[in-house]
């Protein structure tokens, strides 16, 4: 397929079913730290389930809907973003990510969320990427933020997540105001 490099020895890759060793072998070197926020890897307890995930994905990304890419650092799967919501007629999708501990703090998920960004609003015409992050994830509300997005509003436990009410800060970025920081 393809890859796109976003830093020394760091790549971003459609993340497929394929891939579904790889990937569970990921979720389990981060299992407890990914899960805090994100739900799949408690829909991930084996191979069998993690390639059936990955499989739905690829089933909706053939609808032009939802994508799912992964994060290769060293050749070796650390995390990912993805578009969980992609609305090509609308003109609107979201975007997320996940990281491994050993990754964090290299700027990683930042880039390859650039890439989204310009894929989504370059190449699609989107009009408005959003991000939806639990408010205690501190670590990705700081990536919308370094993405120049506003944050619009929390929406009050609206998920629930491992048996707790999760609140969820929603931030945007239109195509105009990525279009202005791209130039400046």
């Amino acid at each position: 397929m393809f890859s796109i490099d976003l830093a020394e020895g760091a790549q971003l890759f459609p993340l497929e079913a394929r891939h579904a060793e790889e990937f569970f072998a990921h979720i389990e070197r981060g299992r407890e730290f990914i899960g805090q926020y994100v739900g799949f890897p408690d829909r991930s307890p084996d191979v069998d389930s993690a390639r059936a995930f990955l499989a739905k994905y690829a089933v909706k990304a053939g609808e032009d809907g939802a994508r799912f890419f992964g994060i290769r650092l060293d050749g070796t799967l650390v995390g990912g973003v993805l578009f969980p919501n992609f609305d090509a007629d609308g003109g609107n999708c979201e975007i997320g990510c996940w990281l491994e501990p050993a990754a964090a703090g290299r700027g990683l998920v930042t880039k390859a969320c650039h890439v989204l960004i310009d894929y989504a609003f370059g190449e699609r015409g989107m009009h408005r990427v959003e991000w939806h992050a639990a408010t205690g994830n501190k670590k990705s509300l700081a990536v919308a933020e370094r993405l120049g997005m506003t944050r619009e509003g929390v929406m009050r436990e609206n998920y629930l997540h491992r048996g707790v009410r999760q609140d969820t800060e929603v931030w945007s970025i239109l195509a105009h105001e990525w279009a202005a920081t791209r130039t400046s």
